[in-house]
Formats: structure tokens, sequence, C-alpha cells
């Protein structure tokens, strides 16, 4: 398991924010492996191919994160991440129920 340090470097590796979804995680390194793969470029160099590993590392660094992470389903957390959901439980259940 990778430590704070490490995730963080991946992060930062791969151009990312503080915060992303697995979506933007694999388009992010699908983006810089497209720019930086050796068979893109012409005169492939040590430097080139010593960044495709370095982004191979972060790939799995943060994807590993993500597949061990705990997730929780309590109904606070549910709407904490997706509060659209309560507006549209009280416009189905009545706004003013219990006034």
């Amino acid at each position: 398991m990778a430590n704070f340090e490490e995730i963080d470097a991946a992060r930062r590796l791969l151009e990312l924010g503080e915060s992303a979804t697995l979506k933007e995680i694999k388009s992010a390194y699908r983006r810089l492996a497209h720019r930086y793969h050796p068979d893109k470029q012409s005169g492939t160099t040590e430097v080139d191919t010593e960044r495709i590993k370095k982004l191979n590392w972060a790939y799995q660094v943060l994807m590993d994160y993500c597949n061990d992470y705990k997730y929780r389903f309590h109904e606070g957390d549910v709407a904490r991440i997706y509060p659209h959901d309560e507006y549209i439980r009280k416009f189905h259940h009545g706004w003013f129920d219990g006034i």
C-alpha cells in the first residue's frame, strides 16, 4: 500500500487536481501516455522512456489506491455526494411535509 507522499506524487505526475474520479484518472493517463509514448515520438530518447515508466507507475499507484478504498453507503454520505437526489426526493414527496 502506498503512502500519502507516493499517492500525491502520482496525482501530480498525472496532472490531476486534489480530487478525481476513476474516469478522470484513466483519461489523464491515456492522454499523457499517448503524448509521451516512444512509438509516437520521432527520435525517442531515454528521457521519454523514463517518463513512460513514471506514468505507468503513477497510474498503478492510483489504481491500487482506488481499488483498495472502502466506500461508505450510509444515507448521509450518499446525500453529500449526490445532493441533487435529495432535491428530487423532496420535490416528489412534498417540500412542505411536516410544516
